[in-house]
């Protein structure tokens, strides 16, 4: 039973911590009054419950009839005409909208212009949140040297000379690359000096300048540090001077450090990579985003001993050469993901019923940047005016457009001007990627932004046509036609949908967060495919990922790209199935310990400890990262194999079991950690089985109602 207080507002019951939250720190400073407030969150309650359980029921309906329609067919050679025009029947393919462009307005530039990495984070954790926020500048140094860039990761205990200097050399091939002179390299440059006509350098004696004099943005001082802003595809790079220091001491030049800057946007995350089940955990994450918004929120902890307190960074001054002075954002544009339209949450009931939480996401994560929007001075975000709110988990248009109609009501409530609020669609769904145009055509006035990710698009993928055979394991997944149709057809789709110079095209997360050289070779194929951002796990990551938008000028990708065929929406529909050529067993059961493991790995930290997302040691002790996501896809795996009698349940409990004790010793230096063998009954274990041995019948494959329901039972055992 839950002990969850409660109070009444205008007809609602709402969790009394919940309440005082909204009373005491949401709404002061906002000009919304606590009960306008209430009585327009019970209107919206009212206007969309019912809406939202139709849609969620559509959902059921429509997996119905796909299911029968596969079942029925058997093993019938696949007909992909037929398949269409069934989908199309039963109204799950809907007719592709009239040509039309997005009306979006009011945008910042770091959205509809400039290409750059974006961050996702758990905003229920300050300090990765204030982390994310401030890595809008990087160190290109402290990155390459502290990352596997250089070789191996350096032992700590000082600074290896070597390890420095081929940092030096690597990133003085990068400014050649990026910001040439007339006349030799950076790495010979024994001093930089700002004239009124531009940077100048001197080189074996020589006075040179950069071959493209416009690039010099200006000069900003910070202590003993000089800094020369230089700028290129519209992103920023300081070279920054001080002789005194002890990297700048060994350098011709007294450069001692290049700094990018690098995430442009960053998430803060209320969805997958959060665990938060109840009103206590709710009211953490909110609090977070709205210490974001008001620019207060700080965070302190212990370092090497010492207390250290982050907050977010200030802007930066630059005096440019005509004398003018020229502010530069120190911080990401922030947006915020809800939650989808799946969850209910009971810190706030209707009728004794709980409620959408996704709603009760709009209601307050919209409220609180109104902080940001009546600001007048100190650490801004959006200066264009906008709210910048990610949807993810929507099916097709008829949802696209139920969250344009709720977020209409949430600004009419909250005394907003209609559109405030902009839209990030997030294509993880397979019938959002079928209608993506319509998808697209039903919030065009709010839209700011698409993405493709392999995971949830994987999960949903396996779900939807479960039915129709066994799926080949995740390497052949990778290489398979639907995949690279859905990965073009994003971005074609978007740029047909006028996205260009007002949105942004996004690809999916570099999932190893160790492994950020193998990053730099292979994550260039994200801007090259004309996405003008793309998701990165770390600062470090974004830093490094920056130099991609040098390398690239994805405005020009776009505009070759412009008006190219889309792939055939058959292809996107084909599944990935076994088919006539049948995995070894060896490889299936390496497949079923792989997921099982990354299952467990992830889970027991969700369920017992509330961490959404982390860095997980895979079967082979590889640090990975771990949200929702990732669990969905290995669940749905496991749930599609035993389905079609590829494996068995004994063969999956063998393998939870072993995989548990594997799980319990790389976790064995966490003092906060339950082990799970040998009894294998705790809230952990059970979710993992849950997971798997109901996967068919889970929302969409969706991990959130076990997860959800085994950390309520795991919180209530260790009350």
């Amino acid at each position: 039973m839950s002990d969850t207080a409660y109070t009444t507002r205008h007809g609602l019951e709402v969790a009394t911590e919940f309440a005082t939250f909204v009373e005491n720190q949401l709404l002061p400073g906002t000009g919304v009054e606590a009960d306008r407030f209430w009585s327009g969150y019970a209107e919206l309650l009212n206007d969309f419950v019912g809406e939202n359980r139709d849609l969620l029921a559509r959902r059921e309906e429509l997996q119905t009839k796909i299911d029968e329609w596969h079942k029925a067919r058997g093993n019938q050679e696949w007909d992909a005409s037929a398949y269409r025009d069934f989908l199309t029947r039963i109204g799950y393919l809907v007719p592709e909208p009239a040509a039309f462009a997005i009306d979006n307005g009011n945008v910042d530039p770091e959205i509809a212009s400039v290409a750059g990495p974006q961050l996702v984070v758990p905003v229920s954790n300050a300090r990765f949140a204030l982390n994310a926020a401030n890595a809008r500048w990087g160190s290109l140094y402290d990155a390459a040297y502290g990352s596997d860039v250089m070789g191996p990761p350096p032992a700590g205990g000082g600074i290896d000379p070597a390890r420095r200097d081929k940092v030096v050399v690597w990133a003085a091939k990068f400014l050649d690359d990026t910001f040439p002179l007339t006349f030799g390299s950076h790495a010979d440059v024994t001093g930089y000096r700002a004239d009124p006509d531009g940077l100048h350098a001197t080189v074996d004696g020589k006075d040179v300048a950069l071959k493209d004099p416009s690039a010099f943005v200006g000069t900003r001082q910070a202590g003993k540090d000089t800094g020369y802003v230089l700028r290129h595809n519209g992103l920023h790079v300081e070279l920054v001077i001080n002789s005194d220091h002890p990297i700048g001491a060994a350098s011709k030049s007294g450069l001692r450090d290049v700094v990018m800057e690098a995430a442009l946007t960053a998430i803060q995350d209320c969805e997958d990579s959060v665990a938060a089940v109840d009103a206590e955990d709710k009211v953490g994450v909110y609090a977070n985003w709205l210490g974001l918004m008001k620019g207060d929120l700080t965070e302190s902890f212990d370092k090497g001993g010492k207390t250290m307190t982050r907050r977010l960074a200030d802007d930066r001054i630059i005096s440019a050469p005509d004398g003018s002075t020229v502010i530069l954002p120190g911080r990401a544009l922030l947006l915020v993901r809800n939650v989808g339209h799946l969850m209910t949450t009971d810190a706030v009931k209707l009728n004794g019923q709980e409620t959408p939480e996704g709603l009760m996401d709009a209601m307050v994560t919209v409220a609180a940047a109104i902080h940001d929007l009546n600001r007048s001075e100190g650490l801004g975000n959006s200066r264009a005016g906008s709210v910048y709110v990610v949807k993810p988990k929507m099916h097709g248009p008829d949802e696209a457009a139920f969250a344009d109609r709720v977020f209409t009501k949430v600004e009419q409530v909250l005394g907003l001007p209609q559109n405030t609020v902009k839209l990030g669609l997030m294509d993880e769904e397979r019938r959002t990627s079928a209608n993506l145009a319509a998808s697209i055509n039903a919030i065009r006035n709010r839209i700011v932004f698409i993405n493709t990710g392999f995971l949830d698009r994987t999960g949903d993928e396996i779900h939807t046509s479960m039915q129709a055979g066994a799926f080949v394991g995740r390497d052949g997944m990778r290489q398979a036609g639907w995949l690279s149709a859905y990965e073009d057809r994003n971005v074609l789709i978007g740029l047909a949908a006028g996205m260009r110079g007002k949105a942004q095209i996004g690809k999916g997360m570099w999932a190893k967060p160790d492994a950020l050289a193998e990053m730099l070779q292979v994550k260039i194929g994200h801007p090259k495919a004309g996405a003008n951002t793309a998701w990165v796990p770390s600062p470090t990551a974004a830093t490094l990922h920056a130099m991609h938008y040098h390398m690239v000028n994805v405005a020009d990708v776009q505009d070759q790209l412009a008006g190219k065929p889309v792939p055939d929406l058959d292809i996107l529909l084909t599944p990935a199935l076994v088919g006539d050529t049948p995995m070894s067993r060896e490889d299936i059961l390496r497949e079923v310990d792989n997921s099982c493991q990354g299952i467990l790995g992830y889970v027991v930290r969700w369920v017992d400890q509330g961490i959404g997302c982390s860095k997980v040691p895979d079967i082979d002790d590889v640090q990975l990262m771990e949200d929702r996501a990732t669990c969905r896809i290995s669940a749905q795996y496991m749930a599609n194999w035993l389905e079609q009698g590829l494996i068995t349940k004994d063969q999956v409990q063998d393998a939870l079991r072993r995989m548990a004790a594997k799980v319990d010793s790389q976790n064995a230096g966490d003092p906060n950690y339950f082990p799970m063998a040998p009894d294998f009954d705790g809230p952990a274990f059970k979710a993992a089985e849950d997971l798997i041995f109901t996967g068919t019948k889970q929302p969409s494959g969706y991990t959130e109602p076990a997860l959800h329901a085994r950390r309520k039972e795991a919180k209530a055992l260790r009350r």
